[in-house]
């Protein structure tokens, strides 16, 4: 028989690689970041444009099928959230809402802007989004200041209504970790898909530089979640207690979340050394396939083990865990039907992806009749 709460586990886990998907395809965004920085003329911006724009939608598909599988299966949390923190959650949305328009605008005939206004569309899209959402992320361990009554209304203490959360130093360091590691996924995508000889010069000059303060702020924030105290949740009470090493004891009580961070973590470093020494070409699968279980692994300690996913400083009882925050039976099992589907989504996308790549971008491409961004 299934359980209310194996359909609660089950739907966390769905929500968690669609995380850890959405992460990795945040390359866009970490390539668009360098539309001002790494081109030395329009061409090789032209060619930059191309090679994210062909892409991008992937990852607007993906951060919209997150969303609604988040609403969906634990709607309470969309309710606390975006009625009480708006303002975050709106400015990552009209972060996405101008990346849209400039990819669908920018080499329109008839555009009185010039390119120049939509390449900024771009750069803070590429700057913003990345950093917003990993600061979201960062209040599943840090908390954030609501409360709820009997009757789940939320009232939130502070008037930023979520941009508070950019004044807790451990958030930014999750949101410049979450900046830097998509611009290094940045990078390697472009050194993968452009042939240009003078951009892979500046792309493998700018890796390093942006693999340290990654592995700095990433590093930094893993330190303070595991030694630092977190929301445990009553297995049998529901109720909420501040517990030092709560966030370790998760990772190392529970196997499989060991080895999702652990693998990952080596992954992602074996990328960054192919990217900065060896094949820089192939580094970005090696990190693709460190950077989902990693961000796997986090949501998993956030959420598994007897924890608060979304926890209130305010109120420690108002605090959001998966029992308290999902839908109804009916509704988990419906959709858990529909989710077997998503396996030849994922298919879909690869044979998209593998077609569009075919053939790596050149210079000489830019000057045709094709559709261009």
């Amino acid at each position: 028989m299934i359980t209310h709460a194996f359909l609660q586990g089950y739907w966390w886990l769905i929500i968690s690689l669609l995380a850890g998907l959405l992460v990795f395809l945040m390359f866009v965004q970490g390539g668009q970041s360098f539309i001002f920085s790494l081109p030395k003329n329009d061409t090789q911006r032209k060619m930059i444009v191309n090679a994210l724009g062909r892409k991008w939608e992937f990852t607007f598909t993906t951060l919209v099928t997150f969303g609604g599988a988040f609403f969906a299966s634990f709607p309470l949390f969309y309710a606390t959230s975006f009625g009480g923190a708006y303002w975050v959650w709106m400015a990552i949305l009209f972060s996405f809402i101008i990346q849209a328009v400039a990819y669908e605008y920018r080499s329109k005939p008839g555009n009185i802007y010039g390119t120049s206004l939509f390449d900024t569309f771009l750069f803070l899209n590429g700057c913003l989004g990345p950093f917003l959402i990993g600061v979201a992320v960062a209040t599943f361990f840090t908390g954030s200041d609501f409360t709820l009554d009997l009757f789940n209304s939320v009232t939130w203490g502070s008037g930023w209504h979520g941009l508070e959360a950019l004044i807790n130093p451990v958030n930014l360091l999750l949101g410049f970790a979450v900046l830097f590691l998509v611009r290094v996924l940045g990078l390697m995508y472009l050194e993968n898909t452009i042939e240009d000889g003078d951009l892979a010069g500046s792309i493998k000059k700018a890796m390093p530089r942006n693999a340290v303060p990654f592995l700095v702020f990433f590093l930094s924030f893993v330190g303070l979640m595991l030694l630092g105290k977190g929301f445990a949740a009553d297995g049998v009470t529901g109720e909420v207690t501040m517990v030092r090493y709560h966030y370790l004891h998760n990772l190392l009580g529970n196997p499989v979340i060991l080895v999702l961070f652990l693998g990952g973590v080596v992954l992602v470093l074996v990328s960054l050394w192919m990217a900065i020494f060896k094949n820089p070409r192939k580094a970005i699968w090696y990190a693709g396939a460190g950077t989902i279980p990693v961000v796997m692994a986090l949501f998993f300690i956030a959420g598994y083990g007897g924890t608060a996913f979304y926890p209130s400083t305010a109120d420690l009882q108002s605090s959001l865990t998966l029992a308290k925050a999902s839908s109804s039976p009916f509704t988990l099992r419906t959709m858990m039907f529909v989710s077997f589907i998503i396996p030849f989504v994922v298919a879909y996308i690869w044979y998209a992806w593998s077609s569009i790549n075919r053939r790596r971008i050149t210079p000489e491409e830019m000057s045709g009749d094709e559709h261009m961004y």
